[in-house]
């Protein structure tokens, strides 16, 4: 077998090097670019529902709606949703398809607040956490709508 030495073979292994170093320099930005759900996920045509905090407008469940405290909000990113249902935190584990978030293994802190935002906090959680939802986003606007029909009004912050 012939093994080449000297200046010839150190040239030749630097100029690969630097071409690979140079390849990856170009690739790498254009793979961030192309975007995945650390990026923002879009729903189809629609913008982004991921990498956005959304402040929670309202949760309408059995036909009755309440208004969310100012406090309300979420984001889902990086496969995680954290927020505040009004008065406690939460985070849950979160999965974005198609036009789909579903949030699973909720956590959440054990606050007492006055009966109307516990009354509007359970609500919140048993819709975001009631299986697959259907994202609607329009402008600065995401809807969530569980297969019954109950939905989470939201606005991008």
């Amino acid at each position: 077998m012939f093994r080449r030495t000297g200046m010839y073979g150190y040239k030749q292994r630097t100029q690969r090097r630097t071409l690979t170093m140079t390849a990856a320099a170009v690739l790498v930005p254009l793979a961030v670019a192309c975007g995945g759900e650390k990026a923002g996920v879009s729903v189809g045509s629609q913008p982004p529902v991921t990498g956005i905090e959304w402040t929670v407008d309202s949760v309408t469940v059995d036909g009755t709606t309440r208004r969310a405290p100012a406090s309300a909000h979420v984001k889902i990113d990086d496969g995680k949703a954290i927020g505040s249902y009004g008065c406690n935190q939460f985070s849950a584990t979160a999965k974005v398809t198609d036009d789909r978030i579903r949030l699973s293994n909720a956590r959440t802190t054990r606050m007492a607040c006055d009966n109307t935002r516990m009354a509007f906090e359970r609500a919140l959680a048993g819709t975001l956490t009631a299986g697959p939802l259907t994202t609607r986003a329009d402008g600065r606007k995401l809807t969530l709508t569980t297969v019954g029909g109950d939905r989470v009004e939201l606005s991008r912050k």
